[in-house]
C-alpha cells in the first residue's frame, strides 16, 4: 500500500524525494537532541503525484511550460494559473484524505502551520526559500485538506516557475510534498544564520528577531532587531523601533497587531537568550555538517526550531590541514579570469606556478597571510598590488589591522622576492632574443611530445612544465616587463608634476611593437578585408554557427582565400580563447564558429586597410606625444636632465611594453599542445569504454588522470558529483579578498572629487568618451556597432578583437597591467577597470560617459 503520510519521527534528511526538503529537514531535526520541534507530519510527494497524474490537461500544460524561458512572462503567468485552478479545483483522492484525517485524530481542534516541501527546496546548493506556499494557524480537518490543495498548487506560482527556469531545474522532476506541524505561539521569532550572509565569516552568528510570528519579518513588515554573536560575545546590537507583529487568532489564520508602546523600543532577546540560541544554532551546524538558515521562535522558555536549510550562498573555503590564520587572494582576478574552472584546468595552473595555490569553488586562490606578516613582504604585496588591483590593496589593508598582524615575523620563506622596482637598461635585441627562445622552445615541443601515450604522456607533460618554467619564468623576461611598468609609472609622476599632463605614458604606448595580443586584433581586421570582397562568403557566414564552417566555405565564391585567410590566423591564434587560462575550454581551432561575431562586426564596422590605418594613427599619437612633452620639457629649468633622461624612459617603455603580452600567450600555446596530446588521449579511452565522453577527463586532475589511464578505470559517480558541483560554482561570484574564517573583505575606492552619482573604478587608459553601453557577458554575443562602449565582467586576449571597433571599456575586474588596459592603452581607448558590479549598475543600451583619465563612469 502507498504511503501518503509519515511522522517527524519517521522522517529524515535522506528522504529528500519522499517528504522534500523541508519534510527531511524537520525530520532529522527531530533526531538531534536538546532541538524542539513541534510535532507534525508530511503527506509525501507521492500523494502529489497522484493528483497531478487525475487530469489529462495537467501533462498539457507542463509540456507547454517546459517550451518556456523567463522572458515569457505572460505565457508562465497563464499557464502557472491554469495548473493553479485545476489543482485546487479537484477534490483530493478519498485514499489520501483517509489517511490524512487519521494522523490528525486528537488534532481536530489543534491550530497547525500547512507548509509547502519540495523536493528542489533547502538543498545544499539552492534553497528555493518562499518559493511555495505557507499557510498558518489553519483549524479542522476540511480546512488542512483545503490548505493542502493550495500548497500543492503554489508549486506553479508564477515566482517558483521562473525561479525553476534560473536554476536549471525542471517542472516535471520537482516533486511536493506537505508538512503539517502544530502551531506555536510564541513571544518571540526570527532567522538565524550560523555564518554571517553578508561577509560569509563562519565564526559569526547572525540573528533577526522579532515580536509575535516569524511571518513579519518575511514579509517585510517589520523592522527586527539584528545581533551578531561570535565565539560567545555579542558583537553588534542592533534594536530598532518595532511598531507591528503578526499574531494568531482564535478563530484561525493571523492578523497585523500594533506592538504595545513601551516594547518597541526593547530589545526582542535577553543576552542570555541570545547565547543560548546561539549555540543552538551551532549544534544544528554540526550536525548538517555545513552553515545553516534557521527559523525559530520562541514560547515561554523554550526555542522552538520551525526549519533548518543550508546556507546555499555562501563562497566555499580554501581547504588546508591546519588551524592557522590565513588571508586569501584571488587568482582570477589578477588573471582577468574569474569563471570557475574544471579540476584538469585547475591542476595544470597549479603545475605551472612557483608557489602553492589553493581551490574553491573552481577558482585559485594564493595565502598571503605569511608574506602580509614580514615587514619587507607586506611593503612589496601592498605596493605591487596598489598597481594591479587596489581594491585587493585596500581590502588587504583593511586586513592589516587585525591582530594577526599586530606583531612582525621573521621571513621564513625560502622563496626570493623579485625585485619590482627594477629598471634595466634599454637593449634593443633583448626582446627579439627572448621571443626567439620561446619559439624554439614551442617548436621543441611539438617535435617530443610526438608518439606520446599513455602514462608516458602524463609524466612527459609533468617533466616538460618543469623544464619550461627556465624560459617561461626567466628572469630576465620579468625583468623587460617590471621595467616597461615602472619607466610608465616615472612617465605618469614626472610629467605630470613638471608639466600637469595626466598619465601620459597611455598615449606613449600606443602601437608599441612585439604586442602579440594587440597584433591578434589588428590581424583579424585583415581577415576581414580578405572576406569583404565575397557576398556569398559573407552571407554564408551570417547565417551558420557550425563549427566545421571552414571546410564548407570552398563551396562559395571566394571561399578558398576566405578558408585560407581564417585557417592562417587560426596556425598563430586558434590556441586562443574566453578564459584560456583553464585548459579544458574550447579553444578558437576546436570550434572557430566561436570568431564570427568578431570577423562579422570587423566586416560591417571597418572600410578596407583600417587596421594599417589604426595602427598607423596609434603610432603619430604617440610620436606627437613625445615631440610634444621633449618640447615643453625643454624650456624647463634643468631642462637638459629632465629631457634626456624623459627620453630614456619613453624609449624603455615603447621598447618593453609590447613584450608584456608574450609570456602569456606563450603559456597558452604550449598548454594547447598538451591539450591535443591528451584528447588523443582521451578518444582512446572512450572508444575503450573506460568513459562516457572524451571531456569527462576535464573532471580529473593530472594525478588522477594518470592513475585512470594505468588502469583503465574511472569512477563515473566521481565524474558526476564532479559535474554537479561545477554547475553549482559557475553561480557563485568569487571574492578578490577572503579569510581562513570565510569572511569576504571588500575593498573600497576612497576618492572623494567624483561627480555626484559617478561609479567609481580604476583609470587605465586616459580619454574621456561617450557612447551607447553594450553590457555582454559573453563574448560569442558582442555584437557590437563601431562608437559603442564595452561593459563586461573581465576580458582576457581573446576579447582583443573585440576592442578594434569599440569606444571605451569598463570592466568589473582588472587593473593596470591586466590583459583590457595594457590593450586599451595601445588601441587608445578610454578605460576604467575594477568596477564593482558595473554589468548590474550601467543597464545594456544606456548612454554612458567613460573617463579613463581620473577612473568613473557617469550614466547620462
Amino acid at each position: 500500500m502507498q504511503s501518503y503520510v509519515r511522522s517527524f519521527n519517521e522522517t529524515d534528511r535522506a528522504m529528500l524525494s519522499l517528504v522534500g526538503g523541508k519534510g527531511a529537514n524537520l525530520g532529522e531535526l527531530t533526531h538531534i537532541e536538546g532541538v524542539h520541534v513541534p510535532p507534525g507530519f508530511c503527506i509525501t510527494t507521492a500523494a502529489f503525484q497522484k493528483v497531478m497524474v487525475a487530469s489529462p490537461e495537467m501533462n498539457k500544460l507542463l509540456e507547454q511550460l517546459a517550451l518556456l524561458q523567463i522572458s515569457d512572462r505572460s505565457a508562465i503567468a497563464a499557464i502557472g494559473n491554469a495548473l493553479r485552478s485545476i489543482i485546487e479545483h479537484a477534490p483530493v483522492p478519498a485514499d489520501i484524505s483517509a489517511a490524512i484525517t487519521m494522523q490528525l485524530q486528537g488534532w481536530e481542534s489543534v491550530p497547525v502551520a500547512v507548509r509547502s516541501s519540495a523536493t528542489a527546496e533547502d538543498l545544499p546548493t539552492a534553497s528555493f526559500a518562499g518559493q511555495q506556499d505557507t499557510y498558518l494557524n489553519v483549524i479542522g480537518i476540511s480546512s488542512i485538506l483545503q490548505h493542502i490543495s493550495k500548497c500543492w498548487a503554489s508549486l506553479f506560482t508564477e515566482r517558483a516557475i521562473i525561479y525553476r527556469i534560473q536554476n536549471g531545474f525542471d517542472h516535471r522532476k520537482v516533486q511536493l510534498a506537505v508538512v503539517v506541524q502544530q502551531m506555536v505561539f510564541p513571544y518571540a521569532s526570527g532567522i538565524m544564520f550560523t555564518a554571517d550572509p553578508v561577509t560569509g565569516n563562519r565564526k559569526t552568528v547572525a540573528v533577526d528577531a522579532g515580536f509575535g510570528l516569524g511571518e513579519a519579518m518575511v514579509a517585510g513588515l517589520v523592522n527586527a532587531d539584528h545581533y551578531k554573536i561570535q565565539q560567545g560575545a555579542i558583537i553588534v546590537r542592533e534594536i530598532p523601533t518595532k511598531q507591528l507583529g503578526i499574531f494568531a487568532v482564535p478563530e484561525g489564520g493571523t492578523r497585523q497587531q500594533a506592538i504595545a508602546h513601551h516594547q518597541q523600543s526593547a530589545p526582542v532577546l535577553t543576552d542570555a537568550q541570545l547565547l543560548a540560541l546561539a549555540q543552538l544554532g551551532r549544534n544544528i551546524e554540526a550536525h548538517f555538517g555545513q552553515p545553516q538558515d534557521i527559523e525559530w521562535c520562541l514560547a515561554g522558555d523554550t526555542f522552538y526550531v520551525v526549519q533548518s536549510r543550508p546556507v546555499t550562498t555562501l563562497f566555499p573555503i580554501p581547504q588546508v590541514d591546519d588551524t592557522h590564520f590565513h588571508a586569501y587572494i584571488s587568482v582570477g582576478h589578477q588573471q582577468m579570469m574569474t569563471d570557475a574552472m574544471k579540476p584538469l584546468g585547475l591542476s595544470l595552473f597549479q603545475l605551472t606556478t612557483p608557489r602553492p595555490m589553493y581551490t574553491a569553488a573552481g577558482r585559485l586562490f594564493v595565502d598571503v597571510a605569511p608574506d602580509l606578516a614580514v615587514p619587507a613582504r607586506r611593503a612589496m604585496f601592498t605596493g605591487v598590488l596598489g598597481k594591479s588591483d587596489p581594491l585587493i590593496k585596500d581590502a588587504v589593508l583593511t586586513l592589516l589591522q587585525r591582530p594577526e598582524f599586530k606583531v612582525d615575523q621573521e621571513d621564513t620563506n625560502p622563496v626570493p622576492m623579485h625585485d619590482y622596482n627594477v629598471k634595466i637598461e634599454y637593449d634593443p635585441h633583448i626582446v627579439a632574443k627572448l621571443i626567439a627562445a620561446n619559439q624554439a622552445a614551442h617548436e621543441q615541443l611539438k617535435a617530443d611530445i610526438k608518439g606520446k601515450t599513455g602514462v608516458a604522456l602524463i609524466d612527459f607533460i609533468l617533466l616538460h612544465i618543469r623544464e619550461s618554467a627556465k624560459v617561461l619564468f626567466d628572469p630576465q623576461s620579468l625583468n623587460v616587463i617590471i621595467t616597461g611598468m615602472n619607466a610608465a609609472t616615472w612617465l605618469n609622476e614626472n610629467i605630470r608634476q613638471w608639466l600637469g599632463d595626466k598619465n601620459v605614458a597611455d598615449t606613449l604606448a600606443q602601437s608599441v611593437p612585439d604586442n602579440v595580443t594587440s597584433e591578434m586584433g589588428l590581424h583579424l581586421m585583415n581577415v576581414a578585408d580578405v572576406l569583404r570582397n565575397y557576398p556569398e562568403v559573407v552571407n554564408f557566414l551570417e547565417h551558420t554557427t557550425a563549427a566545421d564552417f571552414l571546410d564548407q566555405l570552398p563551396a562559395f565564391a571566394g571561399g578558398q582565400p576566405s578558408a585560407q585567410a581564417i585557417k592562417a590566423f587560426l596556425d598563430k591564434y586558434g590556441m586562443r580563447c574566453a578564459g584560456e587560462i583553464d585548459l579544458t575550454k574550447t579553444r578558437w581551432a576546436e570550434n572557430p564558429a566561436i570568431l564570427l561575431p568578431m570577423l562579422l562586426n570587423n566586416i560591417r564596422n571597418f572600410e578596407t586597410g583600417a587596421a594599417a590605418r589604426k595602427f598607423n594613427q596609434g603610432l603619430k599619437a604617440a610620436t606627437d606625444k613625445e615631440k610634444d612633452i621633449l618640447s615643453r620639457l625643454a624650456k624647463l629649468p634643468g631642462s637638459e636632465e629632465k629631457v634626456a633622461e624623459t627620453k630614456r624612459m619613453i624609449q624603455l617603455v615603447r621598447g618593453y611594453s609590447g613584450y608584456r603580452e608574450y609570456p602569456k600567450y606563450s603559456i597558452i600555446r604550449r598548454n594547447f599542445i598538451y591539450k591535443q596530446a591528451l584528447m588523443v588521449e582521451a578518444l582512446q579511452m572512450q572508444q575503450a569504454g573506460v568513459i562516457h565522453d572524451k571531456e569527462d577527463i576535464f573532471y580529473l586532475s593530472f594525478e588522477e588522470l594518470r592513475d585512470a589511464i594505468k588502469t583503465q578505470y574511472i569512477d563515473q559517480q566521481l565524474i558526476r558529483e564532479r559535474k554537479a558541483a561545477f554547475l553549482t560554482f559557475e553561480k557563485l561570484i568569487p571574492p578578490r579578498v577572503m579569510t581562513s574564517d570565510g569572511e569576504i573583505i571588500t575593498g573600497r575606492y576612497t576618492r572623494d572629487h567624483l561627480p555626484a552619482n559617478a561609479i567609481a573604478g580604476l583609470a587605465v587608459s586616459s580619454g574621456v568618451v561617450e557612447g551607447r553601453a553594450r553590457v555582454i557577458p559573453d563574448i560569442t554575443e558582442a555584437h557590437l556597432e563601431k562608437g559603442d562602449i564595452l561593459v563586461t565582467v573581465f576580458t582576457d586576449p581573446s576579447w582583443t578583437p573585440v576592442f578594434v571597433g569599440i569606444a571605451g571599456l569598463v570592466t568589473e575586474v582588472g587593473g593596470l597591467m591586466t590583459h583590457g588596459a595594457v590593450i586599451a592603452r595601445e588601441y587608445g581607448l578610454p578605460a576604467v577597470v575594477g568596477v564593482q558590479d558595473a554589468t548590474q549598475l550601467i543597464k545594456d543600451g544606456q548612454q554612458i560617459r567613460v573617463n579613463g583619465t581620473d577612473g568613473f563612469i557617469e550614466i547620462l
